[in-house]
């Protein structure tokens, strides 16, 4: 219940900031909103309000704003009508929906650097068999308070120091029951591949990290300024990604998450906490608007080259020719949820649980 309660709070915040975007530019324009709907599908409940129905719907795993003359054959030319504004209005109303996700993104990231979120300490946990920590002397509890004289607090930035150190010895200052030493190492370097797919050495002394965290949080305008770098380096990180993926470096089944593997990460985050919580809707919220943005049709950014075609020619693609294209990325749409949805069964282990439950 915890794991469907925290879903369906987590998409459907989502989905509604995603779709007041659209909502609030379209009223800000002077078009017509006929309906604002939570989800897809039959009409479980709904109330007027002016001239817009508010619908919630029986599918969750979406919604969608109706604009009055949005459908060029339901269009009589007036002027509260989506096809009557102009490319650029036209454009924000669209852009508006990933806008307001993104944004989304960065306020929780900076909430939750200014009311703080538990980091994890240089505290070691546990020593890998055969490794130079191990044969160095190193024990679990151990703290680590500097790599080759450079202070560290936590486990990050002490992992980014060590793996850095492919050439000669690391120099590990070591607190242990409130006395300090040194230890010199000298790491396993190891070819591996990165987040992209790229080759990349790193050096390894074989620890690994306690449960021992400490709550940071920042100031208000600090915060402000870590949420926006931290939306920042995530946008630089998805579009790497989905760059590597385009040329095959990067396994699209083993990159990618729907609806099955978000369930199951979003009951995890709830047993953690509400700061997890939180974090995850940021990252959701943020790929929600990188993805909407791609050039897709059925996408905000298909709608978007839409969009920039009809400015580039000084007049739209025939009705016909966007339906093609737009059944085109529905049908290639589809066809990727289901391959997601596969993925999501086995990377996640229940295909055992899905062949016994239909086998009673």
């Amino acid at each position: 219940m915890l794991s469907i309660l925290s879903f369906l709070i987590v998409l459907s915040v989502l989905v509604l900031v995603h779709e007041l975007g659209h909502f609030l530019l379209a009223r800000r324009c002077g078009v017509r909103v006929e309906k604002f709907s939570f989800g897809f599908g039959p009409k479980l409940f709904s109330f007027r309000r002016g001239e817009t129905e508010y619908l919630i719907s029986a599918i969750p795993l979406g919604g969608y704003v109706k604009m009055a003359g949005e459908d060029p054959s339901e269009g009589r030319g007036e002027p509260w009508e989506y096809l009557s504004k102009t490319v650029a209005e036209r454009l924000s109303i669209i852009f508006a929906g990933p806008a307001f996700n993104y944004i989304l993104a960065f306020l929780i990231f900076s909430f939750i650097f200014m009311v703080g979120s538990p980091v994890p300490t240089a505290e070691v946990g546990s020593i890998l068999k055969g490794y130079p920590a191990e044969i160095s002397g190193i024990v679990a509890g151990d703290r680590v308070t500097a790599v080759d004289g450079v202070g560290v607090k936590f486990w990050e930035d002490m992992t980014v120091l060590i793996h850095k150190r492919t050439e000669g010895v690391i120099r590990l200052t070591i607190e242990r029951k409130g006395k300090s030493f040194e230890r010199e190492i000298k790491p396993i370097v190891r070819k591996m591949k990165d987040i992209f797919g790229n080759e990349t050495t790193i050096a390894l002394v074989g620890i690994a990290p306690s449960q021992s965290s400490v709550k940071v949080k920042y100031p208000f305008f600090k915060s402000i300024e870590m949420g926006f770098k931290k939306l920042m380096q995530l946008t630089a990180v998805t579009y790497r990604a989905l760059y590597a993926i385009i040329i095959g470096k990067l396994s699209f089944k083993e990159s990618m998450t729907g609806p099955i593997g978000i369930f199951i990460i979003t009951g995890a985050a709830a047993r953690y906490g509400i700061i997890y919580i939180l974090h995850l809707m940021a990252l959701l919220s943020a790929s929600l608007a990188i993805f909407n943005l791609l050039p897709l049709p059925v996408l905000d950014g298909g709608h978007i080259i839409f969009l920039a075609l009809e400015k580039l020619r000084g007049r739209p693609l025939s009705v016909k020719t966007q339906e093609m294209i737009t059944n085109a990325g529905v049908a290639f749409l589809v066809a990727v949820m289901l391959f997601v949805f596969y993925a999501d069964i086995v990377k996640f282990g229940l295909a055992d649980r899905l062949t016994g439950f239909f086998k009673r």
